[in-house]
This record gives structure tokens, sequence and C-alpha cells, in this order.
């Protein structure tokens, strides 16, 4: 029961601004909890439905293969090479104002992308929904950070994280659903959603929250911000064009344009007294070695994320809302298992949960390849089990990965390590997008030229019609996508058991690491 002084002081918005070191009332911290929990929802639901509604966004707007890709990179390009600038703006201008300034672009930009006549003009409005989200996603956790002392921030993340996994699990099923029920043009409405989100939690913000002073006046490394999203974009493009008509004689020199980019961003973090990413802490192996784990395992999820629905919708012919389902185990097995897992990890230390969770990953990837290899189209009793698998294997992963990059480096750079290795499994998921999708269309069309499918198990004789031979060469493009992403799986496994500390953590969880 709340006294009358704060139920009345709850009814006039603060407006003065709060020192950097002092926290937000308790009256307030739910609001800044809610609108947390609203902003987080605008990521989780905008990037696992749009894996769904890829298939009618290409029908309704007559996109082909590679703009398809870029509809999907055009926003992890911006995000990855962005989110360590983003997460600098909250100590530069003050947390609410930042995060406010993020959620803002994003649901402007998603609006625009839900009017986009054109795939030209959405995979624009995708990128400048990824700078939002840059400044939206870091702002989400370091604003409940901000609001809650040591001893109450465990629980505030804890509903934060459920209430994130129960938006990315539901997500993409009432979406399957309601591109089920109304059709292809109904996409436009995923991105109107974020508008009615976006805009109580900004209201959440501005009202109930008082403004925060910056906590250090450091610069923004715009230039290595803007040198990343040339080198990573040039990559993309580079790997993406291989795949698309006309463009491949672009393929090679894009590539070579960006690792030199990608070198000259290097020589420029090194000698920047500021830079967006501390290279320094690479020469730590365990960090080192848990990002290259973390690379191979993001880069392997995102693949087959985005190419096992359109396959599933387009290929198989199945509905939006069964192919909805594909994310539920992910989200539920995480939810339900990081807890106790993070637990275990604590225990016997983070290098045999990564290590098995990899190994776990990979095989269920090499069933999901067999199965399209073996021309075996069953959602319910192949693809679905097959994602559980791989749900529990991400599940064992997560929350020691996680632990492995922070007890890695020193306790000051903890928060230098979390965002390097949250950029790190976002550019994962850009090259692989990019990249698979070249290996992709090459096997379609080798498939597809031969004229029939002998020669490889489960498909037969050759094709009695063009359906046929599209659906045999479907197959066999994902099968190839599925075996690739398995191995660097495997490679994952290894790396996290050759490099990751199996030592149990030297303080007992739910208690303050001892300063080092």
């Amino acid at each position: 029961m709340r006294s009358p002084s704060e139920v009345g002081a709850e009814a006039v918005p603060l407006v003065r601004r709060l020192p950097a070191d002092t926290f937000w009332p308790q009256s307030r911290r739910r609001f800044v909890l809610i609108a947390a929990i609203l902003a987080s929802a605008l990521g989780f639901i905008d990037g696992s439905i749009l894996a769904i509604a890829t298939p009618a966004i290409r029908v309704d707007l007559g996109a082909s293969f590679a703009e398809a890709q870029w509809i999907s990179n055009a926003y992890a390009l911006t995000l990855s090479a962005l989110i360590l600038v983003g997460g600098a703006a909250g100590d530069r201008f003050g947390l609410r104002h930042a995060f406010v300034a993020g959620i803002a672009l994003f649901i402007a930009a998603s609006l625009a992308c839900a009017v986009a006549p054109n795939p030209p003009m959405l995979i624009a409005f995708r990128a400048i929904q990824g700078i939002g989200a840059a400044i939206m996603v870091p702002g989400s956790l370091a604003i409940i950070a901000k609001a809650y002392p040591k001893k109450e921030r465990g629980r505030a993340i804890g509903i934060w994280a459920a209430a994130s996994a129960l938006t990315t699990a539901l997500g993409p099923v009432l979406g399957g659903v309601v591109l089920s029920a109304f059709g292809d043009g109904v996409w436009r409405v995923i991105f109107a959603v974020n508008l009615p989100l976006g805009l109580v939690s900004i209201y959440l913000l501005l009202a109930k929250v008082p403004a925060d002073a910056p906590t250090e006046k450091r610069s923004l490394d715009l230039g290595g911000a803007a040198l990343a999203t040339l080198a990573f974009g040039a990559l993309a493009y580079g790997l993406t064009s291989m795949s698309a008509e006309g463009e491949g004689q672009m393929s090679g020199p894009s590539i070579a344009a960006g690792a030199v980019l990608l070198i000259v961003f290097i020589v420029f973090e090194r000698r920047r007294r500021e830079p967006m990413i501390d290279l320094s802490l690479f020469r730590v192996g365990a960090f080192a070695g848990a990002n290259v784990a973390t690379f191979f395992l993001y880069f392997a999820l995102s693949a087959n994320l985005f190419y096992l629905p359109m396959l599933l919708i387009a290929g198989w012919g199945l509905s939006a809302a069964e192919v909805g389902f594909i994310f539920l185990p992910l989200s539920v097995l995480i939810a339900l298992l990081s807890g106790p897992v993070g637990q275990w990890s604590d225990r016997i230390g983070p290098r045999f949960p990564i290590a098995s969770g990899s190994l776990v990953v990979a095989v269920a990837f090499a069933g999901l390849a067999l199965l399209a290899y073996a021309g075996i189209h069953s959602f319910w009793w192949g693809v679905f089990p097959l994602m559980a698998l791989m749900g529990l294997g991400m599940a064992l992963v997560v929350s020691p990965l996680s632990t492995a990059v922070m007890t890695a480096v020193e306790d000051k750079d903890t928060g230098a390590a979390s965002g390097i290795n949250n950029a790190v499994s976002r550019i994962g998921g850009l090259i692989a997008v990019a990249a698979m999708g070249s290996l992709a269309a090459w096997v379609y069309a080798a498939v597809l030229n031969s004229g029939a499918a002998s020669g490889i198990p489960g498909f037969g004789e050759p094709a009695p019609d063009v359906d046929a031979a599209r659906l045999a060469a479907s197959d066999a493009a994902f099968a190839a996508v599925a075996l690739v992403t398995a191995l660097l799986c495997l490679l994952s496994a290894i790396v996290a058991w050759t490099t990751v500390s199996g030592e149990r953590l030297p303080w007992p969880r739910g208690s303050e690491a001892p300063q080092r």
C-alpha cells in the first residue's frame, strides 16, 4: 500500500535533472521498466516477424532474392555498425534523452517502411530503422541499470528478459496468423504496430521519468562508425551481388574494398584516444575466443532463421501461421533455462556449457540439412523437433557465453566487452544472410539447370514438371546452407573448448565479484 505522498508525487511529472550518480525515485522505476519492455518489444517483434513476412513482401512488392536479402541486411548493417556509438550517446547526452531519440527515430522509420512503395525505398527505410535501433537497444538495459540499485536490479532485468522472451516467442506466431488470414499485403501492419508501442514508451519516459545528467563528456566515434558501416556494407554488398543477376562482376571489387576499409577501420581505431572498439581487449585469448565462437554461432543461427521460413512458405507451401511456430522453442527454452544454466555455468565454468550447446545446435542444423537433402517435407515431425533441439542448444550457450565474455576482462572493461560481443553477434548475422544467400542461389541454379535431381538421395528420377524441379532445387539450396552452418557450430564448439575458461567463478552467484 502506497502512502498518499507517493501517489501525489506520481501525479506531477518530475522535470528536474538528476545527478549522474543518483537512482530514479522508487515510485518512478516501474515506468522505466515498462518503457524499456515496450521499446525492446519493438526490435524483437520486428526482427522475428520479418523472417515470416519476407515471402509476402517479395510477392507484394515484386522484390528479387537479392533485394529480400537487403531488406534484412540494411537494418542489420546500421545496427551492428552503430550500436557501440549508440551506447556512448547515452553517456554523452543522458540516458533518457538518447533512449527517447532512438525510439522516435525507430517508429518514424517503421511508419515509412509500412508505406514503402517499392523494394529500394523499403531497404532505405530499414537502414534508418537500424540507426534508431542502435540507439534504442543499448539504452533499454542501461536505463534499467540507471533506475534500479544493484540489490533490485537483478529482479528488474529478470522481468525485462521474461517479457522480451514472451514477445519474441509470440510475435512470429501472431504475425503468421495475421499473414495467413489477411493475405500478403498485410505485412505493412507489422511495421505500423510499432507506432502505438513506441508512443506509449515515449510518453512514459517524458511524463513519468526525470531527465538524468550525462555521466561523462566522451566523444562519439562517428569516424569509426562511418568506416565500419562502409566496410561491412561493402562486404555484404559483394557477397549479396554474387547471387544477383547482372551484378556478379561487382562482387570481387566490393569484397576487396570492404577488406581494405576494414583494415583502415582497425588502424583508425588503434590511433583514437576514445575508440568505438577497444581492440586491446582482443589480446585476451579467452575474450577473443568467446567472440569467435559468438560469430560462428550467430552466423549459423541467423542464416537458418532467415532462409528456413522462405523454404517452408515458398517451397513447401506451408502457411505463415504454421511457420511462425518455428521460433517458439528457441524463445521459450532460452527463457526457461537461461537462469538454471547460468547457475550451472558458475559452478563448473562456461567452457562445457558453451561447447556442448554449440554441438547440440550443430546436430539440429545437420538434421535440417538431412531433411531437405532427402526431400522429407515433414514440419511437425521433422522441422519443429529439430528447431526445439536447436533452442535447447542455444539455451545452453546464451548465458554462459555472456559470462565468458564478461569474466575474460577486467571489471572496468565489462561494459565495453558486452557491447563488442553484441556487435559481433549482429555482424555475424549480417554476413550470414549475404554469404549464405549466394551459396543458396548457386546451388539452386546448379540443380535447376541440371534438368534433373538425379544423384541426390531423395530426389529420385528427373523431375516430371517445373514445380517439382524448383522444389528439388530449393531443398538442395537450403540443405547446403544448413550443412555449412552445422560445420560452423562445430567450429564454435572447438574454439570455445580450446579458449574459454573451464574454471568456476571465484564468487557465489548473486554476490558482487571481487575487485581485480
